[in-house]
């Protein structure tokens, strides 16, 4: 018996390799892979799909008793942090359920957090967490200045096992394709940090891929080309090592603006691109490190044959080249929703026509809000993870009171709009998000939601309350009746913001335009997009036919102006490019003055 044991197991192996062997067999995969990577890629898959099929499993048993997972998820932050400073302030110790919570704790913003979080970056420990942050992480200050905020290891791990494992299976079921050993093409740019007194690094809340040897296994861009400081240098590499794989699976990044940008700079610079494949070097156009340019190129071998290919693809035009270029793309994987409906609206039509899309996470520097369980449905919406924050939430008509009421999530009513009030893992407490979402369903017990914009991009010079929602609707309405024009980007001040070059006596909306198709426009086709907001909006149109408001003054701007305007944006607010948000309403001066420099018509 002792004999056959070995025997036995040495027959169980093989069959298991074989097995194994045979599935990773059966799967598509990339050109040019070694087996260790190949093999890397498979166990990562397999993995993270069993870890997504049990966070799914327990997401769903707790969206069936929601008001006990919000108290058990509440009384885990505070008791965690009960000994800090903070929480000796409002005596977490005794608090027993949320309603003893809200009646001790008032609803906060940021200025009730800014002087601690500055006494932690100086050194100071167990003010309003009981662990050291990760990182100072920096908002991408769409509503006003950028914030600085705690990041902890609590926050990473649970975007990872909440968002990250559950939409991964969610897309696994709606895209079997992507459940390949074909590569992924992920645009990140590696942020620039720095550091606080106590040595704290201070930049936005994002890791890098090349931060785990594993999973750059899942990328084509090498790990050396992460190590590139510039945004443009960066792009490029990104590119380029992608058109040298033919079986690219999946495009990637946090925001379908991203995506954009980088169509953009493979349209600016293709035949370049196209080059450096054909001969096998990388273009000395790029301001790289010696070491960084010696590994890159370590990795190219002359390809005429795809560089051939490529060329090809290019010369039929961009309408559509995505498919063209990488034949079995199976996937966008980008957020683009909010602000970036419009850059997915633009992908879709143009650059990746006939490829699907899905919009993952509803997610903010503050954590983790939601996931898409529907990644085929339009408009995306988001289940709200009851495990991930404490939320509450204030009734639309309540946001400029300074203490209201809030409701928690068995309270909301559907097809009702509700600014987000949340408790996270990283020190803040009934902190209002700024986000206004709609309630649009419930899935079990928990709510659906759907973004509708940022409270501090609300476009008001008379108490009307335009939102980012509602204005995007009428100008894409407007620009439907601009012949031949095709709206590439847009945002609008407030007259009062310009002071004499406002252009005009009554409050009115600066509007800046980018389109494609159209040089010029009438006054006619320009009063269109006042017409369409009059349209959608009752109170903004019975302030136009009093007189109070003025006519909008829409402004064209050369092409490529948002592109700059992006980079001027995130200078100054310390932005990543894999966090930021383009901002709609401008409360920045110099920010008009710079659009107002480059208008056209």
């Amino acid at each position: 018996m002792q004999r056959l044991l070995p025997s036995a197991l040495g027959v169980l192996s093989l069959g298991g390799m074989a097995l194994l062997w045979r599935d990773l067999s059966s799967k598509v995969k990339g050109e040019n892979r070694t087996f260790n990577s190949l093999l890397s890629q498979y166990l990562a898959v397999k993995v993270v799909g069993w870890l997504g099929k049990r966070q799914r499993r327990k997401l769903e048993g707790d969206t069936i008793n929601v008001r006990q997972v919000q108290e058990e998820t509440l009384l885990k932050r505070l008791r965690k942090n009960a000994n800090t400073w903070y929480g000796k302030q409002y005596d977490f110790t005794s608090v027993k359920d949320s309603e003893a919570f809200r009646s001790k704790h008032p609803i906060t913003t940021y200025e009730h957090y800014r002087e601690l979080i500055q006494r932690i970056a100086v050194g100071e420990e167990q003010v309003i967490i009981a662990e050291k942050p990760l990182i100072l992480a920096m908002t991408s200050g769409t509503s006003g200045s950028s914030a600085m905020l705690l990041s902890t290891k609590d926050t990473n791990t649970e975007f990872f096992l909440q968002g990250v494992a559950v939409c991964l299976e969610a897309m696994r079921l709606a895209f079997p394709a992507t459940e390949s050993l074909q590569r992924t093409t992920k645009l990140f740019y590696s942020p620039t940090f720095r550091q606080s007194e106590a040595g704290i690094p201070i930049g936005p809340n994002s890791s890098t891929p090349a931060s785990s040897r594993h999973m750059l296994n899942l990328y084509t861009t090498p790990a050396p080309a992460f190590e590139v400081p510039s945004e443009k240098d960066t792009v490029y590499l990104h590119l380029l090592f992608a058109l040298k794989d033919p079986t690219v699976g999946t495009l990637e990044s946090n925001f379908a603006s991203t995506v954009f940008y980088g169509f953009t700079a493979l349209q600016d610079r293709w035949q370049e691109l196209v080059e450096d494949i054909e001969l096998g070097r990388i273009s000395a156009a790029l301001n790289l490190e010696p070491g960084v340019r010696a590994r890159l190129e370590a990795l190219m071998r002359p390809d005429p044959e795809r560089a051939a290919q490529l060329h090809a693809c290019f010369q039929d035009g961009f309408l559509g080249i995505a498919k063209r270029l990488w034949p079995q793309l199976n996937l966008v994987l980008a957020v683009d929703s909010g602000s970036n409906q419009i850059y997915g609206e633009m992908l879709r039509e143009h650059y990746c026509e006939g490829v699907p899309f899905y919009s993952p996470f509803y997610a903010a520097t503050e954590g983790l809000i939601g996931v898409n369980l529907w990644p085929l449905e339009s408009p995306r919406r988001y289940l709200l993870c009851p495990r991930s924050m404490f939320c509450e939430f204030l009734s639309e008509a309540s946001l400029d009171e300074e203490q209201p009421n809030t409701l928690l999530m068995n309270e909301v009513q559907e097809g009702s709009n509700y600014e987000l009030v949340i408790t996270n893992a990283s020190g803040l407490f009934r902190y209002r998000l700024g986000d206004i979402v709609k309630v649009v369903g419930f899935h079990n017990q928990c709510p659906v939601v759907e973004f509708q914009y940022r409270r501090g991009q609300m476009l008001s010079v008379r108490g009307e309350k335009v939102s980012e929602v509602m204005f995007l609707g009428a100008l894409k309405k407007a620009v439907d009746q601009w012949p031949a024009a095709q709206l590439v980007d847009y945002c609008c001040a407030e007259s009062g913001i310009l002071g004499d070059s406002s252009g005009g006596s009554d409050p009115h909306y600066q509007v800046f335009v980018e389109l494609k198709g159209v040089r010029k426009l009438s006054e006619e086709l320009r009063y269109k997009l006042d017409q369409c907001l009059q349209e959608d909006s009752m109170v903004y149109k019975s302030f136009r036919l009093k007189g109070s408001i003025g006519p909008m003054r829409v402004q064209l701007v050369g092409e490529g102006t948002f592109k700059e305007l992006r980079t001027k944006m995130m200078d100054f607010s310390d932005t990543s490019p894999n966090t930021f948000k383009m901002h709609r309403a401008l409360r920045r001066k110099e920010y008009v003055d710079f659009l107002l420099g480059k208008t056209v018509s």
